[in-house]
């Protein structure tokens, strides 16, 4: 069956705010320049995410993922909801947002094969080699901000990405690529913590506070532990000082933060498995597990030299997780530090 001769893009927006998702834009399928992503490899940015190496063709091809494809309708969904400090990133204090995303993917795929059935499709939200925040920008969403994420007009950068690769043509795309707001501001830059963003929208995954707490399976490296104070889930902090960032809009209530964001660190470091599995399913942290987040969380504790924290850490040098003793370990290292020093 021959695919349709195009598609009306204020019919397709409509249909993705129906299916929930707060932005919608359209780009014409492009190969990607290779430059700016093999240069982030080759300077070893992307630290232990070897798999964004070899699907490095895919990222930058989407015809590889949908032979034939014409269009790239990027979406995305506002996901900030207003509540109280939390060691856990924003983005992380709900149900997982991978979850929602899909579900809204389906909608409006439903939609589309309803009304357009010979018509091809490939989703992708996030997990897929899909560089979203290129076809977002191609699309007129936004633009990708000097800390790297992706920054919208009307939600600063609290917004989720997901795209859907069309085999046919709409009637409107992007007039052109969002206005760059960032101008000469380098909050971000230097609020880092670790001093990730290496230059201008370049950040250096092997620095990163984020993905040293979701991505690295073992021990943290020596200059990250003592500045994750605060962070045992991502990390906000270049989102939070962003001047554009200031007039937040409320997000919908598949956003809503769950009982787990409300834990301290303390709290997190002596999560029970009976805990875990009652709080921690169906969120982001999942993506940590069980060792992984009261590793995080100790050593935050270290990193606050929180002198409270010493029989749960103590406790913790026995744990059955290598890198649960390594991090208790170092932690209680910092607090005897402090011990040595009011002698």
């Amino acid at each position: 069956m021959a695919a349709e001769p195009g598609l009306s893009s204020r019919q397709l927006s409509q249909w993705a705010k129906e299916a929930g998702f707060d932005l919608c834009g359209f780009a014409r399928v492009e190969p990607i320049p290779r430059e700016h992503l093999d240069s982030w490899f080759a300077a070893g940015h992307h630290a232990g995410l070897e798999w964004m190496r070899e699907q490095a063709e895919l990222r930058l091809d989407v015809t590889r993922l949908l032979p034939g494809a014409k269009t790239v309708m990027s979406l995305g969904c506002n996901y900030w909801r207003e509540d109280e400090p939390s060691p856990i990133a924003r983005y992380a204090r709900g149900r997982d947002y991978h979850a929602t995303m899909r579900d809204r993917l389906r909608a409006l795929r439903r939609k589309l094969r309803e009304h357009a059935p010979a018509v091809k499709d490939y989703g992708s939200v996030d997990a897929n080699p899909v560089m979203e925040k290129v076809w977002a920008a191609r699309a007129g969403l936004g633009y990708v901000g000097t800390n790297g994420c992706f920054i919208t007009e009307a939600y600063g950068s609290w917004v989720l990405l997901a795209a859907v690769v069309l085999d046919v043509e709409v009637d409107a795309y992007a007039a052109g690529p969002a206005l760059d707001r960032c101008g000469k501001c380098n909050l971000c830059i230097t609020a880092c913590p670790t001093d990730a963003i290496v230059s201008r929208k370049v950040v250096d995954a092997n620095r990163c506070i984020s993905f040293h707490t979701i991505e690295n399976e073992g021990d943290f490296p020596e200059p990250i532990r003592a500045q994750v104070e605060g962070f045992a889930f991502g990390c906000d902090v270049c989102q939070t000082v962003c001047p554009l960032n200031d007039a937040p809009v409320l997000g919908g209530e598949r956003f809503q933060p769950r009982p787990v964001s409300k834990l301290t660190a303390l709290e997190l470091a002596q999560l029970s498995p009976e805990l875990y599995q009652l709080q921690v399913p169906g969120t982001p942290l999942g993506r940590a597990g069980f060792d992984g987040l009261r590793r995080n969380a100790a050593y935050v504790l270290g990193a606050a030299r929180d002198a409270n924290a010493r029989p749960v850490l103590e406790r913790l040098l026995h744990d059955a997780s290598a890198h649960v003793r390594e991090a208790a370990r170092w932690a209680l290292s910092r607090l005897d530090e402090v011990s040595v020093g009011r002698e």
